[in-house]
């Protein structure tokens, strides 16, 4: 059974290698790892790895949810923008938000986008679906908001939701004032960039007066536009190119093209390269076009952005939690290079898998120095055939740190060691076990191995969790080690504690009183968290942010939650467990990990100990005003007025809870053509079965 703070874990295989299980556990390791870069390139504009290695970090995690749909969790990347606002700037809530684009890397993902587009649309095989294709400038994204045709406000990304004030900095770049048959209000979009011959100058500059030399030019837009003094920005050659739009209270057009070539109008640079496309065949003749000019631009592009040209299907297909489903980026390939093995050594996850990381002589890929690759586990070691000293190519795909593609065997000198696997852990000695039917070898160690515990912690606290300040890596293994936090809940007392200690916290080097009040304060300020964060920051296996809000939704208090949990827990066939597995997203292998969670007593003593500390706030519903809010929906057979996934997407916006079976608790069974056994079991326990035209006439008029 899981304890109580363990999490995800690296599976690392392939994905079509993967188990279910191991692509939950991956793609939950994966959603952390991403979050940290995502804080070093949006806030610190300071990236630990290559933009090519971050885009391949998100083609792993893109390829993961592909295959295993259902898996896919809230603190995925493919749910989350950018990172939260960095300290130092006024804050801008945007007015709609900033959403960030799906990846694709090879034909295929195209043709799934745009077969996912027709499934959802309802669309024929023969119906043309007009595609916008442009370059994907390697920028920085920007928001600018005009009213009455005057630059009023100007915001960074941020994290889709809420972004930086830059406004100072974009009137040193954008128009002031816009001229022609502009709206009331009017937000654009774009990409703040730096062309190449002005990098070039800018690093001299600096070179000769002593100070950073930029990485590329990416770093350099970024840096420049984010500084506190705006007349810094005002010296730097910035370019942009609008893209696209937020809030507009005037709209008079049908298409994505007719909208840039009207923004270009009012006096905004565009991009000259965009091309209307209308199949797979002409798409991919624009990437191959494009990837060729590449060299020859005078600005970084790392992909092409292909749109969806009608605006009404824009609407109709709405978004996913981090992007639109009319839009996706498709990616330039990843680089790849040779090195030598120097050494082979093993890492401890939070779930005690074992993963072993080559350790390599230092190579440069494409600007980024390489000194570590993943192999993932033992089958994948046999797999390659990968000795200690052997020349390998490695690639940035896959992980946070690139992987080994081939060992060129050839190069051998005879002086390669093998590599044996180890049978303890490095870390607390315990044994390693592997499950049979498992590729992942863990360790044994549970509550006595500190890198799982470790890693729970930082995972309570983390952003999309309790959210506390002032605990980073750092202070959680300091005060590990110290044994001041054991348990989350130890969190809490820490304060208490430290009242009646012999030698205060605010005496240990790197302290001070200062310090320490600002972290106790931020700790009483999450004294009171909602009941999705709380579920997630448990991290129970396979509860991510999405499971962890259909939960919420579904049960609405904590304390409902848990006497559900409990229930469920006796037996598959008891009415709890039954309720759990038909809420719409929710498996087996959820509902059993949840199940699993609350059968183990440490875990529930854990809990209330937990519960004594904090307050979990009530889920609170979307459009409470909405007729169907809080109402259970079931939709069966064929809908010919919208998709099944279009009707569902509607009725958890107006703050229904969709489900996918029937039950005497469901409100609705919302019944199309060609209904089979849930509309019978609706009649036979009195569920009220509307049309589908009743069904629209009852959430007619709510938004």
């Amino acid at each position: 059974m899981e304890d109580l703070f363990s999490t995800v874990d690296m599976a690392n295989l392939p994905p079509e290698k993967l188990t279910k299980q191991e692509a939950a556990d991956e793609l939950a390791r994966l959603a952390k790892e991403i979050a940290q870069h995502d804080a070093a390139y949006y806030q610190k504009d300071a990236p630990h790895i290559s933009d090519a290695e971050y885009d391949e970090l998100r083609q792993r995690n893109q390829a993961i949810e592909l295959r295993f749909p259902e898996l896919v969790q809230e603190d995925s990347p493919s749910k989350k923008v950018g990172a939260a606002p960095a300290e130092g700037f006024g804050k801008v809530t945007h007015s709609q938000p900033m959403l960030s684009l799906a990846n694709a890397f090879f034909q295929e993902d195209i043709e799934d986008f745009l077969e996912r587009v027709r499934r959802f649309l309802g669309l024929n095989d023969n119906e043309e679906i007009e595609i916008l294709a442009e370059p994907k400038i390697d920028g920085l994204s920007f928001s600018a908001r005009y009213e009455q045709g005057v630059f009023v406000q100007g915001a960074t990304r941020g994290d889709g939701t809420i972004g930086e004030d830059i406004t100072q900095n974009l009137r040193t770049i954008l128009p002031n004032n816009l001229h022609g048959d502009f709206p009331d209000v009017l937000e654009v979009r774009g990409e703040v960039y730096m062309a190449h011959e002005d990098f070039l100058k800018l690093n001299e500059q600096q070179e000769a007066a002593g100070k950073k030399i930029f990485a590329n030019p990416r770093n350099a837009a970024a840096g420049s536009l984010r500084q506190l003094d705006a007349s810094i920005t005002a010296q730097r050659a910035l370019r942009y190119f609008v893209y696209g739009w937020g809030e507009v209270s005037q709209q008079k057009f049908g298409r994505q093209q007719e909208v840039i070539a009207w923004l270009n109008a009012l006096g905004f640079v565009t991009n000259p390269l965009l091309e209307n496309t209308n199949s797979v065949e002409k798409v991919m003749e624009y990437y191959r076009n494009l990837y060729e000019q590449r060299p020859e631009l005078s600005y970084d592009i790392d992909g092409i952005v292909y749109k969806i040209n009608r605006l009404d299907w824009q609407e109709r297909l709405g978004n996913v939690a981090r992007s639109p489903r009319w839009a996706i980026a498709h990616k330039f390939p990843a680089e790849q290079a040779k090195t030598i093995v120097e050494a082979i050594d093993v890492q401890v996850g939070r779930t005690g898998a074992i993963t072993p990381v080559a350790r390599l002589k230092p190579i440069t890929v494409g600007g980024v120095v390489v000194s570590n690759a993943t192999l993932h586990n033992a089958d994948e070691i046999a797999r390659l055939g990968i000795k200690i000293g052997d020349h390998v190519t490695i690639q940035r795909a896959g992980d946070v740190i690139p992987q080994v593609v081939s060992v060129d065997v050839d190069a051998r000198t005879g002086k390669e060691k093998e590599f044996v696997f180890p049978e303890v852990c490095p870390v607390c000695h315990s044994h390693i076990t592997r499950e049979e039917g498992e590729v992942v070898a863990r360790c044994s160690g549970g509550l006595v191995c500190s890198a799982q515990m470790v890693e729970s912690l930082k995972h309570f606290v983390s952003r999309n969790a309790f959210d506390i300040e002032g605990l980073g890596t750092k202070q959680i293994e300091l005060f590990w080690e110290k044994e001041y936090i054991k348990t989350p809940s130890d969190i809490f007392t820490l304060e208490e504690r430290d009242k009646q200690a012999l030698t205060s916290i605010s005496n240990w080097p790197g302290f001070g009183k200062k310090s320490v009040d600002k972290l106790f304060e931020s700790i009483n300020l999450r004294r009171t968290i909602s009941l999705s964060r709380f579920i997630y920051a448990l991290g129970i296996r396979h509860i991510g942010q999405e499971n962890a809000k259909l939960l919420a939704r579904n049960y609405i208090t904590c304390a409902a939650w848990k006497e559900a949990m409990v229930a469920a827990g006796k037996g598959k066939e008891s009415a709890a467990y039954q309720e759990l597995l038909s809420i719409d997203g929710i498996g087996e292998k959820v509902a059993d990990a949840m199940v699993d969670f609350f059968k183990e007593e440490h875990n529930v003593q854990s809990l209330e100990t937990l519960l004594a500390q904090v307050q979990v706030e009530d889920a609170q519903l979307p459009q409470q005003h909405s007729p169907v809010a809080g109402k259970i929906v079931v939709f069966t057979g064929t809908l010919t007025r919208m998709t099944r996934n279009e009707a569902k997407a509607r009725a958890e916006s107006l703050g229904a809870k969709v489900s996918g079976s029937v039950s005497a608790k469901t409100d609705y069974v919302v019944a199309g053509e060609a209904t089979g056994s849930k509309r019978k079991k609706a009649e036979e326990l009195g569920v009220l079965v509307l049309s589908e035209e009743a069904w629209l006439e009852l959430i007619d008029g709510t938004e």
